[in-house]
């Protein structure tokens, strides 16, 4: 398996073999880090934060078969420290910051954005991990280590208030629905 000699090799500190495992999961990490940023140049600072930190704990890897468990948990702590530093700085106002010029899709993305920034967390984590890392649920447990049953719970409930949140109707900032 290629993966698990560069693991084994980025492990040992092989700088090139870590810098190669992060082009190949690049995409999927950006992805992911943009769903919490809201924007492009957050959500390389983040990923470049996970990159700096998973170099310096990869020794710490016990299995390389979770590799991407490990690295995307590393992904989802950078991401809530980002959002802690960046709310410190200034209040949080992307969506009037884009043009209006813009198309339908990117608006429709903004919202969605949007809205999954007001789930709780942990059905946040859940949404994110499964649906936009496509990882199968007992992956999705792993990362946020709990049991397979409440990251479903987690999926249903998160589903269930992002409709609500994007459907605009009953929802108030802090709502929670359970």
């Amino acid at each position: 398996m290629k993966n698990h000699r560069l693991i084994k090799k980025a492990k040992k500190g092989d700088s090139e073999a870590f810098e190669k495992l992060l082009i190949q999961y690049s995409d999927r990490l950006y992805r992911t880090a943009y769903l919490y940023a809201g924007n492009r140049d957050d959500a390389l600072d983040i990923v470049q934060e996970t990159a700096y930190k998973a170099f310096l704990a990869i020794k710490n890897l016990r299995e390389s078969k979770y590799f991407l468990t490990w690295i995307t948990r590393i992904l989802i702590h950078s991401s809530y420290e980002w959002k802690r530093k960046k709310e410190k700085e200034l209040p949080l106002e992307q969506i009037s910051q884009v043009s209006t010029g813009k198309d339908d899709c990117i608006v429709e993305h903004l919202d969605l954005v949007w809205a999954l920034d007001r789930l709780p967390e942990k059905y946040r984590d859940a949404v994110v991990i499964f649906y936009y890392q496509d990882l199968p649920i007992k992956e999705v447990a792993e990362i946020m280590d709990v049991p397979v049953n409440t990251v479903k719970t987690y999926l249903l409930r998160g589903k269930k208030q992002l409709k609500v949140i994007l459907k605009g109707e009953g929802y108030h900032e802090g709502e929670i629905i359970q």
